[in-house]
């Protein structure tokens, strides 16, 4: 199965990234967690620690199912061959997943234009060119966005259900009493 990297760095919003990595992992999807730190381990906004699969210049991603960047902090942005991957995997109509702050980072590289999107309250004016849904959870084309932490179980499983079909989505949610 082609892999789903999801990006870590310093700040990360552990809900959105631990949630994430669980119900991905729960699915069966081939999920990596990639550190775009000079090392493995990476701080969340919230001091925890999460220990990565892998460094981000260990992989090529050419190979990427999709690509999925938790939000607090707008620190994933600073990371050029990290924004250069998200721009390819969008011109290739591949998935790109982003939750709180983090569409903003798609907006900047315009990867939004003429996208539905959403994001956590007060960034909406970094989603250049995207059409703000207020919504938790929202997918348009080959994007999907999520508000914020408390709707990372509905944002991981549609990745899920775009991934995998409703059926899966469904055990896992079963599974999980969702």
């Amino acid at each position: 199965m082609k892999p789903c990297y999801l990006f870590l760095t310093t700040g990360f919003e552990e809900i959105e990234a631990v949630t994430t990595i669980d119900i991905l992992r729960r699915a069966d999807l081939n999920l990596i967690t990639v550190s775009v730190e000079d090392t493995l381990e990476v701080k969340g906004a919230h001091n925890l620690v999460i220990k990565a699969d892998t460094l981000l210049k260990d992989n090529d991603y050419t190979d990427a199912q999709i690509l999925i960047l938790p939000g607090g902090t707008l620190r994933l942005g600073e990371f050029n061959f990290l924004n250069q991957l998200l721009s390819k995997q969008n011109s290739e109509n591949k998935w790109i997943a982003a939750i709180c702050a983090a569409p903003s980072i798609l907006g900047k590289l315009g990867i939004l234009k003429e996208k539905d999107a959403t994001c956590y309250p007060s960034f909406e004016v970094n989603l250049d060119g995207a059409n703000f849904v207020n919504k938790r959870t929202v997918v348009s084309q080959n994007v999907i966005t999520g508000k914020g932490p408390g709707c990372t179980k509905e944002f991981a499983l549609k990745i899920v259900e775009v991934l995998l079909g409703q059926e899966k989505t469904n055990e896992v949610a079963e599974a999980l009493i969702a």
